[in-house]
């Protein structure tokens, strides 16, 4: 599956079981997005592979140590590995060209969210992220399938 920036300069693709989607309603999601909620999925940096533009990426460092990745040109959030997690990269679903096989399964930070964000469906909430990062990821990568 292949996804791109607004600008299509920046170009990726990602293999391999999809997991379910998760919403954060973190107020640092909400600020990067200007949305209620930043959707996203979380994959093996194995089944994730650029196809052109890495060079544009820029980053945007907190002092919190919250990062944001976005493309120079035309300032989409673009995927990028994660800072507690560097085994996993972190994809925007958003910038999904082909349609996503799943839906949102996890909604985090639903602590912090909004004031005027309702969360509908049945999807779990967690509080903050959850301590078992296993329900994010793709089914391949859960504790209970792998091998010791």
């Amino acid at each position: 599956m292949k996804g791109s920036c607004f600008c299509g300069s920046i170009a990726f693709e990602i293999a391999g079981d999809i997991p379910a989607l998760y919403q954060c309603h973190c107020s640092e999601c909400r600020k990067t997005t200007g949305a209620a909620a930043s959707a996203g999925l979380i994959l093996a940096k194995e089944n994730f592979h650029w196809l052109q533009g890495e060079e544009l990426i820029r980053t945007f460092l907190k002092d919190s140590g919250f990062r944001v990745h976005f493309c120079g040109n035309c300032g989409s959030p673009v995927p990028n590995s994660m800072t507690r997690f560097p085994q996993f990269m972190w994809i925007p679903a958003g910038l999904m060209d082909d349609v996503l096989p799943v839906k949102v399964a996890n909604h985090v930070y639903v602590a912090s969210k909004a004031a005027w964000d309702e969360i509908g469906g049945n999807a779990a909430q967690h509080q903050e992220m959850p301590d078992d990062l296993s329900v994010l990821l793709p089914p391949e990568l859960s504790p209970e399938n792998q091998q010791s």
